[in-house]
């Protein structure tokens, strides 16, 4: 293990004993605020990252490459981070793939980034981001990656900018001169709309074991392209081998919800790795109703459906609530219930106990409530 250079074993480093005495006199901030106004990198009580250079992947998709400050941990291929963003006067965080390999060696790392339909912060990003440009930083996350006994044929099964996961794994197998025997389904509407296309092709080129299927499912025409997306059908045509194969699939709901159910079938669910991009929404009742929301602490009221979930109806609002991955896994978002009845979006499960905790990224108004923001 590298040690701590200036440190002993056991003892702090030289930079941390100075820190405990200057922060004496820098209280009630601390000595690492200081040092942020020279170099954000060198904070030491924030992560923060600057943008190096930008990469337009496709006409709606961009790559950022980002050099982390001095906190940063090396993530694991196929991991994630989340990344703040100040807009408009308000902060807002999301959580995203990093689409390089750990491997890397100029301590940087890179995020790739999709515009969505009414994503604020994704068409800040791919459009308005630029070199020199300071974003805070999470630490890596995510169970999604390849496992130290590496899986002897892997199959990726990816749809969009789902892609980026695998590319950081495939990046990482190639850097390490390891990839195995590996089959890669990948969809796209078109062929401008294939992330990092390029690269892909080359790689299918100079690695004979790395099997690209590119399945374009708009190039005939949107009438065609049902027979474009995942069927079981499509997949013994495509990976006849895929039942031997460890499975990490990542992309829209609709084609991880196929997979899983395809994988169920067959018995195989223990080989299917799933990374989502949002969390998995159970059907709402057909008598499914919103109401008014009340924000107790900020007075702010605002009528809402009942599918939109309560952080978006607060951020619409003007407010500004804690929030993290967006996901319902960080809890970072919890607030209690002062009163009504909400609904957990992805069990359908209904919380009207007075002081019950709710996640605001994942459940919607399921009538009149009021929360304690």
């Amino acid at each position: 293990m590298q040690k701590d250079p200036g440190a002993t074993q056991g003892k702090p480093s030289l930079w941390s004993a100075i820190t405990l005495v200057t922060d004496y006199f820098a209280w009630p901030l601390r000595t690492s605020h200081y040092v942020e106004l020279v170099n954000p990198l060198w904070a030491s009580h924030s992560l923060q990252a600057r943008v190096e250079k930008v990469w337009d992947e496709t006409k709606d998709a961009r790559t950022l490459t980002l050099r982390p400050g001095v906190n940063w941990r090396g993530h694991r291929a196929g991991q994630h981070a989340r990344l703040g963003l100040p807009i408009a006067g308000m902060h807002y965080t999301r959580t995203y793939t990093i689409s390089s390999a750990p491997e890397r060696d100029d301590r940087c790392i890179t995020i790739t980034v999709k515009a969505v339909a009414g994503g604020r912060m994704s068409h800040h990003l791919v459009r308005n981001v630029k070199p020199g440009d300071y974003l805070p930083l999470g630490l890596p996350q995510g169970e999604f990656y390849l496992p130290d006994a590496q899986p002897v044929k892997p199959l990726f099964i990816t749809a969009g900018s789902g892609i980026t996961p695998a590319m950081s794994m495939l990046r990482g197998l190639i850097a390490q001169q390891r990839l195995p025997d590996t089959a890669h389904i990948h969809y796209a509407p078109h062929e401008f709309d294939v992330i990092f296309g390029v690269e892909l092709r080359a790689m299918a080129a100079a690695h004979p074991r790395y099997q690209l299927r590119l399945q374009l499912t708009r190039e005939l025409g949107a009438a065609h392209a049902a027979a474009r997306h995942f069927s079981p059908a499509q997949l013994e045509v495509l990976c006849p081998d895929w039942r031997e194969r460890e499975v990490y699939a990542c992309g829209p709901q609709s084609l991880l919800e196929a997979v899983e159910l395809h994988w169920q079938q067959a018995g195989l669910s223990r080989r299917l790795h799933v990374e989502r991009f949002r969390a998995a929404y159970a059907e709402a009742p057909a008598d499914a109703v919103g109401g008014m929301v009340r924000f107790g602490k900020s007075k702010v009221e605002a009528l809402a459906d009942h599918r939109t979930p309560l952080l978006r109806v607060a951020e619409d609002a003007g407010m500004n609530p804690p929030h993290g991955c967006r996901m319902g896994i960080c809890h970072t978002c919890n607030t209690r219930l002062l009163g009504g009845c909400v609904r957990d979006l992805r069990s359908g499960k209904l919380l009207n106990e007075v002081g019950a905790i709710v996640q605001t990224c994942v459940c919607a108004a399921a009538g009149d409530c009021e929360l304690d923001l």
